[in-house]
């Protein structure tokens, strides 16, 4: 059943107040690849996440093996259990995601995939539903597997995030193929069994810019979220596979933000005005797979010459309506980025995108240089104020009430040493207006093992 809405008074403006800090490892693997670090990509869904008063988190520690710790809100410290699986390469793209089923309690986990095979690991049922109960040991959790219970997916496996149904069910979103040649697809757990729900984008199509063409891409999505009456919200962008749709070979081929979603748990999908676009599961006919050249994706055109950050973040509001975080090198900056990552970090900003209640949208430059090639969060809380949780752990906020256009730093991250991209706990937000904020120190070397911690901040009352 759809969640209860309530009645907020709507004079309330952002605000963080931190109060508590704990330790998940003193010595949390390390090592820095793709600009960041595997226990800290912030497109994780989720690396971090509360139920039932209990907070739990994933990481790879210091000798590689996987880990999967809780805390009850208000402990500092956290039990911690090994799940049998140790990380297979230096790939910060192989992270760790949790999600739970409600509808038995269990907690599940996916890991350490790059366009190769994953591994899959369950707790028992009930688990998280009597945590004070059931002792926090490895007996809990079953064997780690290439599948998800036998059920086998694709051998060019990236991206696992998992979306807790209205109904208590589990969905599985992950890519099926590579960067640039990929699908989006969709797995589902009733309690009972996983079942393949199937792929919902299209790599295939030609996409032409003032430079060249392209006739493959993969879309990667800035997020996959059930608002509170069971609508499927996804922000997107295209990544090319030809890079010659860019003016100089250093940038990155992504281009234009995307925005779909579904009535249906993810079974089919309506662009912006309403229209079916895609079928999940569907290989040809009308609709088939979501792809390039279908009408009415585009809500924010933008060329392949400006490093678009993929997998930025997006969160819905109270009312429904769908919020992002775009980040990319503004014009202002030159025409054409030349090094992606140094561009971003020199001249690169973030952009809060939302829909209006007037069914239009509209899009503000937060005016924070990122400082950074790395993504940002986006957090809404209760009164619908935006937070924009910045590379190493800055935190900006604007108010609703000013039409999200007071934008300003309410908290620098002094202190930290926070390396890049932070991962946030998205349900806590939910249970108790409590903003955690996962992250890990910088390494006093390359590969030092460093500290690995959770900030926590309370959002308006």
């Amino acid at each position: 059943m759809p969640m209860k809405r309530e009645t907020l008074p709507a004079n309330h403006g952002p605000s963080v107040t931190p109060y508590g800090r704990t330790t998940v490892d003193t010595q949390a693997l390390f090592f820095v690849s793709y600009d960041g670090l595997v226990n800290n990509n912030s497109f994780q869904k989720n690396g971090l996440l509360t139920y039932r008063s209990y907070q739990y988190a994933v990481w790879y520690a210091a000798d590689r093996n996987a880990v999967v710790g809780r805390r009850a809100l208000g402990e500092s410290s956290w039990a911690t259990v090994k799940v049998g699986h140790t990380l297979k390469s230096d790939d910060s793209h192989n992270v760790m995601s949790m999600g739970v089923s409600t509808i038995d309690g269990r907690l599940h986990l996916n890991m350490d995939s790059h366009s190769d095979s994953f591994t899959y690991v369950r707790s028992v049922s009930g688990l998280l539903d009597n945590p004070s109960g059931l002792s926090w040991t490895a007996n809990r959790f079953g064997a780690a597997q290439p599948t998800l219970d036998g059920l086998a997916l694709t051998t060019l496996f990236t991206y696992p995030q998992f979306i807790s149904t209205p109904e208590g069910n589990l969905q599985l979103s992950y890519r099926a193929g590579i960067s640039g040649n990929g699908r989006n697809a969709l797995a589902e757990y009733d309690g009972t069994s996983w079942t393949n729900l199937g792929e919902w984008t299209s790599s295939t199509g030609v996409y032409r810019s003032e430079h060249g063409s392209s006739a493959a891409r993969n879309m990667y999505l800035h997020g996959i979220d059930y608002d509170l009456d069971g609508r499927v919200h996804s922000f997107f962008t295209w990544r090319e596979q030809n890079g010659a749709v860019m003016g100089a070979s250093g940038g990155i081929a992504n281009h234009d933000t995307g925005y779909v979603y579904s009535t249906d748990r993810g079974r089919t999908w309506r662009n912006d005005a309403g229209i079916v676009v895609g079928a999940t599961g569907s290989t040809s006919g009308c609709p088939g797979p979501i792809a390039v050249t279908d009408s009415g994706l585009v809500i924010d055109s933008l060329d392949a010459d400006h490093s678009l950050m993929n997998q930025e973040s997006q969160a819905v509001d109270s009312t429904g309506l769908p919020h992002a975080i775009v980040s990319y090198v503004p014009g202002r900056f030159g025409q054409c980025t030349t090094n992606y990552v140094a561009d971003r970090t020199n001249h690169g900003r973030a952009f809060h995108l939302r829909k209006n209640s007037s069914g239009t949208w509209t899009k503000t430059e937060i005016p924070i240089a990122l400082r950074s090639s790395q993504r940002t969060r986006l957090v809404l809380d209760k009164y619908d104020n935006a937070y924009a949780v910045l590379p190493r752990g800055r935190i900006a906020g604007a108010s609703k009430s000013s039409g999200y256009r007071d934008w300003t730093l309410l908290y620098s991250g002094s202190g930290l040493n926070a390396f890049g991209e932070v991962v946030i706990d998205e349900t806590r937000i939910r249970q108790d207006n409590v903003l955690s904020v996962l992250y890990q120190e910088k390494s006093t070397g390359t590969t030092t093992p460093s500290a690995l911690h959770v900030m926590d901040f309370a959002l308006p009352s």
